[in-house]
């Protein structure tokens, strides 16, 4: 065990992150205080199921669906103290201090940064009344309290969550239209080719799918000046809507770490342990940390996969304790990012890191049925480097890991 006496880790987010963090510091040795702060009011809870089950699950409160989504505390976390309902506002990572919304001051021998994303707002004019965003427990509840049968809804967006909002949306009787504002649905990770069926199957359930198109402004409605009534596209077409699902990226909560000399350009910018660069005994989790790309040799870069935290967490929590120590460093991260969604009933799982390929080609199945399954692999520079699955058994993407593991450089 790592002698811990009197020493605190501080971990700055409670979500799936500081969830893992604090795991992943029990299971390295740490027996010394950990404190989790999160800035929402609920204990760690799964966000996947905000897009998808729990959107089209009516009728829930606050608790039940929280009770539906929330992680199951680890014997070995028992002792971890969460702090809620309470953000970080601002930090002076020299002398170890971080200072809350309410004035309280707490301070850290180590520190991880787990304060992950936040939802990108359209700068569209317009009024704010019946837009909505997809990221925490409260915008999903929000959202599904307007999805009614008949109710006109433009979701504009069409990566992962604008899909699978769209199709939630679909599911419950709106008449949904997708704005893509790209190439296609889920075009970055999957490529052109698959992006265009997957845009002819959404068409075919039933989904209004609009692409290449940008908004320009948000009408009020007539009978009421604060909500939406229509979506005004640059192409000057007008989109009559009732609910608008803005679902075009996110933003990494880097604000509460300025004014300590790091790179915060699209998160925080680390070394391959997790650590910020410039900094001592402080190390960042999850979708916030742009870290290099050991199997590829790319640039660091961000991974915004649900498990990224966990993958993350099990680098980063041993360096800490290693720095903490004066230890030896653990091996640099090196975590294989995979993704999945799930949409009209279909699964659609992803390894490796599609979107840097240069070369695709469908290795099983069709692109003109998708629902019978299909697998698509993905080459840069004759490397095998991502392989995207839907409508497979589970044991076909464990093939399929392999040969890519096996063809990482």
């Amino acid at each position: 065990m790592v002698n811990t006496t009197e020493r605190r880790i501080v971990v700055v987010g409670a979500s799936l992150g500081g969830l893992r963090a604090a795991e992943q510091l029990r299971a390295a040795g740490w027996d010394g205080e950990i404190e989790v702060i999160g800035d929402e009011p609920y204990a760690p809870y799964n966000r996947p199921p905000l897009s998808k089950e729990l959107l089209a699950n009516p009728g829930l409160s606050a608790d039940e669906a929280l009770a539906k989504v929330a992680f199951r505390r680890k014997k070995q976390t028992e002792d971890v103290t969460f702090r809620l309902g309470s953000a970080v506002v601002s930090s002076n990572l020299q002398e170890r201090v971080l200072r809350l919304a309410d004035g309280t001051q707490v301070t850290f021998d180590g520190l991880v940064i787990a304060s992950g994303l936040r939802a990108r707002r359209l700068t569209a004019p317009g009024p704010m009344g019946g837009r909505h965003v997809i990221r925490t427990l409260d915008d999903s509840l929000a959202l599904h309290s307007e999805l009614k049968p008949g109710t006109q809804v433009v979701v504009i967006g069409a990566g992962f969550i604008g899909c699978e909002a769209a199709a939630t949306a679909l599911e419950l009787g709106c008449d949904v239209t997708l704005v893509e504002g790209g190439k296609g649905p889920m075009h970055r990770p999957l490529g052109s080719d698959v992006a265009e069926a997957f845009r002819r199957r959404l068409v075919r359930r039933g989904i209004t799918c609009l692409a290449d198109r940008h908004v320009e402004k948000f009408e009020a409605c007539d009978t009421d000046s604060t909500r939406v009534g229509a979506v005004v596209l640059a192409s000057g077409e007008r989109l009559p809507t009732e609910v608008v699902i803005e679902a075009v990226g996110s933003v990494p909560n880097v604000e509460w770490l300025e004014g300590n000399d790091l790179n915060l350009t699209d998160g925080v910018l680390c070394d391959e342990w997790l650590r910020p660069v410039g900094t001592s005994n402080v190390v960042a989790v999850g979708d916030i940390a742009r870290f290099p790309d050991l199997r590829l040799r790319q640039t660091p870069r961000r991974i915004e996969h649900w498990a990224t935290p966990g993958d993350t967490a099990k680098t980063a929590a041993r360096t800490l304790t290693a720095d903490l120590a004066g230890a030896s460093l653990p091996d640099p991260c090196d975590a294989l990012p995979n993704f999945w969604s799930d949409q009209f009933g279909l699964r659609i799982s992803g390894l490796g890191s599609p979107a840097l390929a240069d070369e695709l080609a469908v290795m099983e199945g069709t692109l003109d049925d998708i629902d019978a399954g299909i697998a698509v692999g993905y080459w840069r520079d004759s490397v095998l480097v991502g392989v995207v699955v839907a409508g497979l058994p589970a044991q076909r993407l464990l093939q399929y890991r392999t040969q890519l593991t096996a063809a990482a450089v």
